[in-house]
């Protein structure tokens, strides 16, 4: 789709010294046009080939949605015991993929780490699109969807009834929706610029109309820069603490119960460190082949890549560390049925569940101690998707493996997923990567504000400059 420039990519081979973030010897109007011409040219037929896909896997997510409503959710493999399956399953999965957005978004840019610039599009985009597929499992799972609304802290005379606010899943419900609202606010504001400037430069009259609405008639403007940055940084500060507390509440849904297995205090920043864990995995593994495809290896250099599995490999082993504890502190407690729980969990009746787990999200990263491998992208790209598959069974396992086994062997059972549980999960991949691909056809996937700030070289001559990027026509006096 785009001609790459043969520019050889030093930024990781002299780490003593701090590497441009740009290279290639781009200034702002290069920057500008290596970006917008992703959305410029024509639609490669490999993006309708992947498009098609994607919709007809949505369009099955979306049968299969209507098959449960009009029959019930005896479709799913759920039972007794086994009450939360894959939806649950599905939904925690989501929600963690969704973290890495914010993490990069927010907590790097208080922190000043300006190699976010490259990549923090990617996650930001992944993340609402995540949360989007995780919010949709609550709402089916609860069987009567035509009474959602019983979730909301709404009280009512016609339900003779006050939502229970000591329920965890109620506070999924604030705490999801919350982390949605501002993530999509922060998303919408840093593209605003990026949005003015593909306006200016479209030629689709219809695409010009719907750029110049969403760009909320920015004109680059002193004045507006710094709302502009002041709005940017205060939002960052609201999101910060999302990424503690929404997989913190939702580990809650397990932690408050006293079944063995679930009812332990490890899990808030466990269930946080997993979250980053797989959301940057996602990141790698969206982030990997859009470089290849559109060219992007001048923006989005080795150096960006080896960061992100730096954190792989760090978020991996407290992980691992996560993993191990949970085994000593059951064996610390003295509690018998606590730990028949874990011992089952790796010999019992789903033991290659278990390894499976083990194997993706602990032993797989290690592999990033290797310079080789943190800076090879289809080997990283390889280890991002054993990451993806891990931390889906790591929720598979806490779920089903607890369930299956509690404190009484004559209330055991097992659990079988049914053509629909697996139909659902694929469904769900089917809706992310639908928006995702709208995204990166007709949305700045590269925040090119951002990139321009922290180029190497700020120095530009005034022809080097689009004319949606900056304007000094109302600067105040």
């Amino acid at each position: 789709m785009a001609t790459v420039n043969e520019v050889i990519d030093t930024t990781i081979d002299d780490p003593g010294n701090r590497t441009p973030l740009v290279i290639g010897g781009h200034n702002y109007g290069s920057v500008t046009e290596l970006v917008c011409r992703i959305n410029e040219s024509k639609t490669p037929i490999a993006w309708y080939i992947a498009f098609a896909m994607s919709l007809m896997t949505l369009g099955m997510f979306g049968s299969l949605i209507g098959y449960l409503v009009f029959t019930g959710v005896g479709v799913w493999g759920n039972n007794n015991p086994v009450y939360w399956g894959f939806p649950i399953v599905n939904f925690v999965f989501w929600v963690g993929i969704g973290h890495a957005g914010t993490l990069i978004s927010a907590i790097l840019f208080i922190f000043r780490q300006n190699w976010r610039t490259s990549i923090n599009r990617f996650a930001e985009a992944m993340t609402i699109f995540a949360v989007a597929c995780a919010g949709v499992f609550p709402a089916v799972h609860i069987g009567r969807v035509w009474v959602f609304y019983w979730l909301f802290p709404i009280p009512s005379l016609q339900l003779s009834m006050w939502p229970q606010f000591r329920s965890p899943l109620l506070w999924d419900v604030f705490a999801v929706s919350t982390y949605a609202t501002v993530s999509v606010i922060f998303w919408y504001t840093g593209m605003i610029p990026d949005l003015a400037t593909l306006r200016d430069r479209t030629k689709n009259p219809i695409l010009r109309i719907v750029y110049s609405v969403l760009s909320l008639g920015w004109t680059g403007s002193a004045r507006k820069w710094s709302r502009y940055e002041k709005a940017y940084t205060l939002f960052a500060a609201l999101a910060a603490p999302l990424v503690l507390s929404v997989h913190t509440i939702v580990s809650f849904d397990f932690a408050v119960s006293q079944l063995p297995g679930w009812h332990t205090t490890i899990f808030p920043p466990y269930f946080v460190a997993g979250a980053v864990f797989s959301g940057f995995g996602m990141v790698l593994t969206l982030m990997v082949p859009a470089r290849q495809i559109f060219g992007l290896q001048d923006v989005v250099t080795k150096r960006h890549l080896e960061n992100v599995c730096k954190i792989l490999l760090a978020t991996g082993s407290m992980v691992g560390y996560a993993y191990a504890m949970e085994f000593f502190i059951a064996w610390y407690g003295g509690n018998l049925t606590e730990q028949f729980a874990f011992v089952n969990r790796a010999f019992g009746l789903t033991p290659w569940a278990y390894w499976v787990m083990v194997s993706c999200n602990v032993i797989s990263p290690q592999l990033f101690w290797f310079k080789i491998c943190r800076t090879t992208p289809w080997i990283m790209f390889v280890i991002s998707i054993f990451v993806n598959i891990g931390m889906w069974f790591e929720r598979f396992v806490i779920t089903v493996t607890s369930l299956q086994r509690d404190f009484l062997p004559s209330s055991w059972g097992e659990f079988v997923p049914t053509w629909v549980d697996y139909g659902m999960l694929i469904g769900s991949f089917g809706l992310f990567f639908t928006l995702f691909l709208l995204f990166v056809r007709f949305g700045p996937i590269v925040a090119m504000a951002e990139v321009k700030s922290v180029m190497a070289h700020p120095h530009h001559d005034a022809h080097d400059i689009p004319q949606g990027d900056y304007h000094d026509d109302e600067v105040d006096h």
